[in-house]
Formats: C-alpha cells, sequence, structure tokens
C-alpha cells in the first residue's frame, strides 16, 4: 500500500466526513439558501470551512501514534451519527448524549437495524480499515511539525478568507439559523461530547444540599394516605382520547371520574433530563444536570417527615438518580415482574403491592411507578398483542420503512395498553375504600412520529415540535379524598397551562406536607388560582 502522509490522511479523512457523513447538514442548509448564483459561491466556502476546521481539530490531537485511533474513532462514530440524524432527525447534542449513556441494553437493542449496519460498515468499517492499514511516512519530527504548521495555517486563512468574502451569508449562519450548526457531523458531536463533560464532571465529590428538613405532615384525618404516582414514557397529549384525538386510545380511563389536564408541558424532551427535572425543585428555566444532582428532590423532602413511606417501581431503564435515596426496584425481568411476554410489561409493578400496603400500614404512602410506556422506536413491541386495535401497525424498528398511519397506529396501541394500565391501577386503589389514596399520572416528554421528517424525541428544547413537550397527565381521587380537596376549583383549572415544575408542590400538596420549599401556588391540587 502506497506510504503517505499523516498530513494527507488528515486532509482525506476530513474530506471523506465532509462528503459522506452531512446529508442532514447539507439537506437543511440547502432548504435555506437555495442552489442559485447568490448561495452557490456561499455553499462551496462552507464546505472548505468545514473541512478546514476539521483539520484543525485532527491537527491538534495527532502524532504518530494517535492520529489512526482518533480518526477510526471519529469516523465510526461519525457513521453512527449520520444514520440517527438521517433517520430520525435527532441531534447529538449533550443531552442527547446523556440519554444514550444511561439507555439500558434492550433499549439499545430496539435501535439496531439492518440500515445502520450498512451505514456502519460502508461509511466506519471500511473507510477504518484502510485508515489502520495505510503506512505513514516515517519522518522526523521536525520535518512532521514543519508539514502541520503549515497545514494548520493555510487551513485557519482559508476559514479568514471565507469569512471575508461572504461575511453577510455567514452572519445569517451563525445568527439565524443556528440549529444548522446542530448537525454539523462530526464537530458538533464532538462539541457536545465536550459540553457533556463539561457539565458532569465535577472537580470533587458531589455534595447533597438537603432540602426540605422541616417538612411535617399536617393531618386532617386519622385516614391513611395511599398516593400512585405513575411516570409516563414519550406519551404526547395530542394522541390521547381525551384530549380529542381521533382514536380511541382511552376509553377504559373515560369510563372512570378521572381529571384530565390538557396543557401540561414537559421539563425537557428525553428522559434523561425530564425525569430528575419533573421531581427536582428547580423549574426547567433553572434546572440543570449538576443542580439536579447536587439537591435533594422531593421524595427526600416527604421522606425528611418520617411519616410518608415511599417506593420506586421502574419497569423502564431506572429513576436516573431520583430514587437513589430511597427503596427502589427494577421489574424489567422475569425474575421480578410475573407478567411478560416478549418484554415485561408496565402492568406487572402491580403484582404485591397489597403486600407492601399492608406491611407499611402505619404511615402514609407514595409509590412510584416508572413506565415503560411507549418508548420508541419499536412501539410494537410495548404492549401485548391483544391491544393491537388499530392497523396497520410498523411492525419493525426500521421507521423510515413504515407508512406515517402504520407508526402512529402502532404508538396508539401503545397508548391503548397504558390506559388499561392506569385504569388497572385506579381500580387498584379503589380496593381501599376507607383510606385516601389517588392516582398521579404525567409523561416525561413526548415523541415526534416522522412529523416534518422527525421521529422520535431528545431535540434542543428551543427547537423541539409541540409533540416532543406537550403531555399527558391525568388525576383520579378516591370519594375520601375528595372529602379534603376542592375538586370543582380543579376541574375548572384542568386546561389551564401546567408543566412538570408544578409536580414537586403538587405531591407536597396532596400530602399536606408543611415546610418552607412548598409553593401552595404551583400546587394544581391545592392552589388558589
Amino acid at each position: 500500500m502506497k506510504t503517505i502522509s499523516q498530513t494527507k490522511l488528515i486532509i482525506f479523512t476530513s474530506l471523506f466526513l465532509l462528503l459522506f457523513d452531512n446529508y442532514t447538514f447539507f439537506n437543511n442548509t440547502i432548504n435555506i439558501y437555495n442552489l442559485d448564483l447568490s448561495n452557490i459561491w456561499f455553499l462551496l466556502s462552507l464546505c472548505i470551512v468545514l473541512v478546514s476546521i476539521s483539520i484543525i481539530l485532527f491537527l491538534l490531537v495527532s502524532s504518530k501514534y494517535t492520529i489512526k485511533p482518533i480518526l477510526i474513532f471519529v469516523v465510526i462514530i461519525s457513521s453512527l451519527t449520520n444514520y440517527f440524524m438521517n433517520s430520525y432527525n435527532v441531534i447529538i447534542d449533550d443531552s442527547m448524549i446523556r440519554n444514550m449513556l444511561q439507555t439500558n441494553f434492550d433499549e439499545s437493542v430496539d435501535l439496531l437495524t439492518l440500515k445502520e449496519f450498512l451505514y456502519v460498515l460502508f461509511l466506519g468499517i471500511l473507510p477504518s480499515i484502510y485508515i489502520y492499514k495505510v503506512k505513514l511516512e516515517d519522518i522526523s519530527l521536525k520535518d512532521s511539525i514543519k508539514q502541520k504548521l503549515k497545514l494548520f495555517l493555510i487551513s485557519i486563512l482559508l476559514i479568514i478568507i471565507s469569512f471575508t468574502l461572504f461575511s453577510k451569508h455567514y452572519t445569517s449562519f451563525i445568527k439565524e439559523h443556528k440549529p444548522l450548526r446542530y448537525t454539523i457531523n462530526p464537530t458538533y458531536w464532538i462539541y457536545s461530547i465536550g459540553n457533556y463533560i463539561s457539565k458532569t464532571i465535577n472537580s470533587g465529590p458531589v455534595i447533597v444540599q438537603k432540602t426540605g428538613e422541616d417538612a411535617k405532615v399536617i393531618k386532617t384525618t386519622n385516614k391513611q394516605k395511599i398516593v400512585i404516582m405513575v411516570v409516563g414514557e414519550a406519551a404526547r397529549a395530542d394522541h390521547f382520547s381525551l384530549n380529542g384525538y381521533k382514536n380511541q386510545t382511552n376509553p377504559l380511563l373515560q369510563t372512570q371520574d378521572i381529571i384530565n389536564f390538557s396543557n401540561t408541558y414537559s421539563c425537557g424532551t428525553a428522559t434523561a433530563k425530564s425525569v430528575p427535572c419533573m421531581f427536582s425543585y428547580y423549574p426547567r428555566s433553572e434546572y440543570t444536570y449538576k443542580k439536579g444532582i447536587s439537591k435533594e428532590n422531593v421524595l427526600d423532602v416527604l421522606n425528611h417527615t418520617n411519616q410518608i413511606d415511599i417506593l420506586w417501581r421502574d419497569n423502564n431503564s431506572d429513576s436516573k438518580g431520583v430514587a437513589i435515596r430511597l427503596p427502589y426496584e427494577g421489574y424489567k425481568s422475569k425474575s421480578k415482574n410475573t407478567i411478560c411476554d416478549i418484554e415485561c410489561r408496565d402492568e406487572g409493578m402491580l403484582v404485591g403491592l397489597d403486600k407492601y400496603i399492608k406491611d407499611h400500614k402505619n404511615k402514609d404512602i407514595l409509590i412510584v411507578l416508572h413506565q415503560m410506556g411507549n418508548h420508541g422506536p419499536a412501539y410494537y413491541k410495548r404492549y401485548p398483542k391483544r391491544f393491537e386495535k388499530f392497523t396497520p401497525i410498523c411492525d419493525t424498528n426500521q421507521l423510515e420503512n413504515c407508512t406515517k398511519e402504520q407508526i402512529s397506529n402502532s404508538y396508539d396501541n401503545a397508548i391503548l395498553y397504558t390506559d388499561y394500565f392506569l385504569n388497572k391501577t385506579i381500580d387498584f386503589l379503589k380496593k381501599y375504600k376507607n383510606k385516601q389514596t389517588a392516582m398521579i399520572y404525567m409523561a416525561d416528554h413526548g415523541e415526534s412520529l416522522g412529523e416534518n421528517g422527525i421521529y422520535l424525541h431528545g431535540l434542543p428544547y428551543f427547537i423541539a415540535p409541540d409533540a416532543q413537550k406537550h403531555v399527558g397527565s391525568v388525576m383520579w381521587f378516591s370519594d375520601q379524598l375528595k372529602k379534603d380537596i376542592d375538586v370543582d376549583k380543579i376541574k375548572q383549572n384542568k386546561d389551564k397551562n401546567y408543566s412538570h415544575d408544578n409536580l414537586f408542590h403538587t405531591l407536597l400538596g396532596i400530602f399536606n406536607v408543611q415546610t418552607k420549599v412548598y409553593n401552595k401556588e404551583q400546587d394544581i391540587i391545592n392552589s388558589n388560582k
């Protein structure tokens, strides 16, 4: 095989990445900057700039012994990011990286497709084999530095010339079309990894700030209170028939005396952010990952009362750190969950709760059930076969091979199963007629089903469509509990704008917890508004 220099290998790799791993970026860019005479030279200069940036990045970290491993790593990861951006229109930012790192094996398997394998094979593995086998020139350190410095300066010069000649275009590109930068491969995912590390890695051990240590329950009755909080997964509000959706996805809930909150919005667009954020003291506008892990959440505050027993059961990946200081039970395996077929079902989390309640009769109880719900892209796996009411379905995880109708039907069948699960939860609580019981359901985020070519979830919040932020939210109260709350007022406010920000105070309010961190006006149940 012909011998080449390190600098040539860097140039070839940078060109390859631009030409074969940036379809999404160029497709989005051309939609804004049409291929006409006024834009064509700018687009060509943009190609030069992107290649130059990649070259600079590789030059800064390259050496005789590191250049090949680095290029192989970047090429393979870029083939994967290319696949996900092209297939689902997702953006690989720091939140998406956190979500991917917290995804368990079963969820990862759902994402594997033949198309993904072909992307990795032709755009990742084959070019990596070439990079691995190619012979590099054996030159002195001095000559190597000269070559790299020369290429570095040329790249900088090309960027400066491009920005100078097309300053108006680049001003527009940078200031007015920021989302375009999110699809540049590989520079944006490399930046996102750095951003993720910056937000995640601490200079020392995490010190968790105590919250609501003054919390105490103000008892208004001697009756035990039992609340089941169901954390939904990827359930968008506009696919609930409770909200006027065309398909009857909530036939059982409609027979219950529930209150449906039609305008509830999530804290994030992915589980890794939304779940810890929704239980956090911080509102969405202030919440960050570091703040979340450094301050106790509402479950901790309830636990401080020593009057409430708390249990978290999980049929999803995990609690995302929310229940780290509390009793936790995983229900994704047959060893724990007694209701499983192709996968373990959400309703299995209800099994054994009677015994738990019997063993904890001296305190109030909060049970959190974290659903598998509508986790995509394999929606057809999220429900038992008997819930396949809406057809035809998409019976594959390769959503790009299905029609929008098939995808939507599969998703709706999963909502139908959630309806069954929530109805079963309510019926479970109804057995405790002499206790004050309630069910609170709130989904963590929504889901895109192919609208405008966007699938799944996880887009940055400010550009994410409503489908990823507008979530299902329902409450049910027993007759005993209704004696202590103003149900009529809650129903009057059911169509008001609520969000995950309200959950912290609502959970405190339903247990009549008195603490300085409680804000009654944010409490959906007890607010005076």
